[in-house]
């Protein structure tokens, strides 16, 4: 398998065991450095660490884990889950009580019910004890405010700076006779890139058919999973609320709503055929080929059109790119991006290690590691500190670095939070069964409507007060809506 074998290629940034060492002498203040030597009492200790199964374990399996064991005796074993299951096997276990896990993956908006079920530990001791408060400043605001902290507590160190990223295609959306015949058409000069969703849909049909399909205007990843996150994201741009603040009453069912899912079944007309089916390869590999001008998605899409990494064994699946150096980097239309999950570090608070978990979560965190870590071609992690997002090394990696990390960074900056309130995920099962039927041709007005009543179902269970307490906690956050 993949994970036994060696990885070629790493990331231009990722240094040896004996570097790192070596570099702690001269930094020994350094969060990292406080982290391994503190652990070095924990040696011969064996620590395991829940992972999404697949490239992102590739992370802690060959790079993070061998590492820290080599500087602190310390042994890292990785747990992968893959990643529909992590929240239900992170519950199983702690009710369990079999302290099985003693680091977490954890997805932001799953925390809130993690907490309230107990499963977290609170990490602002172990924070303070080993001095880390003041480096999680250096976090990007939008992930430190929003995926660290439950009623003031610390249970998570963000990790991942997941957001939808929009990509174009910069030939064709320059290309003068292209330009000059949408003008032509549509009487404004063709947006570089479109920052409305008008915009957008003008300039996608308008490829389509001036191209004759070759390449589509865009294409998006329209299976259930993701699509959400897009409803969620564009929903609000359009200035939907998910639920009455004072009745809690869900109002996913507005015409914010409607309006978006009329919208995609449009817009569907002038892309590939087949795309209400397209997963993330489905959609990745048109665009990679350049079958399609325009789309969304999450941050790997911009490295691997670049090439960076592609070479290596764990990548080998990813379609070679066609469109190096030919594709811009952008905001979405509506300009406020989902953040679409990510991952938090946390500790299992049935955990018979929690420090020596604790040490090895935060040096994995910190500003020295993780800005190797986010570098690593195959374990997609992104960019989530300031650091990242400025560092001249990551902007050396290929020629328009510079601009990814910028969009990455705008959008860190502006970025929209996952709903989290109580029982999150059961909401989150009536929007995707509600997507499925759009895509088998049902009208959206009703199939909203019953997602709707399938919330108001849900909040009625678990008890209005309670939610609307929890919605009203999600809501303050700066990011809850644009």
């Amino acid at each position: 398998m993949v994970r036994n074998k060696l990885i070629r290629g790493i990331a231009a940034a990722a240094v040896s065991v004996g570097a790192l060492a070596a570099a702690g002498l001269a930094h020994a203040e350094s969060a990292a450095d406080i982290a391994v030597e503190a652990a070095k009492k924990y040696a011969g200790t064996e620590i395991t660490v829940t992972w999404e199964a697949g490239l992102q374990s590739l992370d802690p399996l060959n790079f993070t884990g061998p590492m820290f064991e080599e500087l602190t005796g310390v042994k890292v074993k990785v747990i992968e889950v893959p990643g529909g299951e992590l929240f239900t096997k992170t519950l199983q276990e702690h009710r369990a009580g079999t302290g099985a896990y003693d680091a977490l993956n954890v997805i932001p908006s799953w925390m809130p019910d993690l907490v309230r079920a107990g499963a977290l530990e609170d990490l602002g001791p172990f924070v303070d004890k080993y001095g880390y408060r003041e480096h999680l400043e250096t976090i990007a605001p939008v992930y430190r405010d929003n995926q660290m902290t439950v009623n003031g507590k610390i249970y998570g160190l963000p990790d991942d700076g997941d957001i939808f990223v929009f990509y174009y295609r910069k030939d064709i959306l320059g290309d003068p006779a292209i330009q000059e015949a949408f003008k032509a058409k549509h009487g404004y000069d063709l947006p570089v890139p479109p920052t409305t969703w008008d915009q957008f849909s003008d300039v996608g049909s308008f490829i389509s058919a001036f191209t004759n399909n070759k390449p589509y205007g865009a294409a998006f990843i329209r299976e259930a999973g993701a699509a959400q996150f897009m409803f969620m994201e564009r929903f609000r741009n359009n200035g939907g609320r998910f639920f009455d603040a004072d009745t809690m009453k869900a109002t996913v069912n507005s015409a914010a709503g409607v309006d978006v899912f009329k919208a995609w079944v449009e817009e569907n007309k002038w892309m590939p055929p087949g795309v209400q089916t397209w997963g993330f390869v489905e959609n990745l590999a048109a665009f990679q080929q350049g079958d399609t001008a325009m789309t969304i998605s999450w941050p790997p899409y911009g490295r691997w059109a670049a090439g960076y990494g592609t070479d290596t064994e764990a990548l080998s699946w990813v379609p070679k790119s066609t469109i190096a150096g030919k594709v811009g980097y952008a905001l979405n239309p509506g300009g406020t991006p989902e953040l679409a999950a990510g991952y938090a570090l946390s500790i299992s608070a049935s955990s018979k290690n929690k420090e020596a978990a604790y040490l090895f979560i935060q040096w994995m965190n910190s500003e020295e590691i993780s800005g190797q870590r986010v570098q690593l071609p195959y374990a997609l992690r992104d960019p989530f500190r300031e650091s990242h997002f400025v560092s001249e090394e990551y902007k050396a990696l290929w020629p328009d670095a510079p601009e990814y990390l910028e969009a990455l960074q705008a959008g860190a900056n502006a970025g929209l939070l996952d709903l989290s309130v109580i029982q999150t995920d059961r909401y989150g099962e009536a929007l995707r069964q509600g997507i499925t039927r759009l895509w088998a041709g049902e009208e959206p007005q009703a199939i909203l409507d019953d997602v709707a009543a399938a919330w108001d179902t849900i909040t009625g269970k678990i008890g209005v007060e309670k939610q609307r307490a929890a919605y009203a906690e999600w809501a303050a956050k700066p990011n809850a809506y644009p």
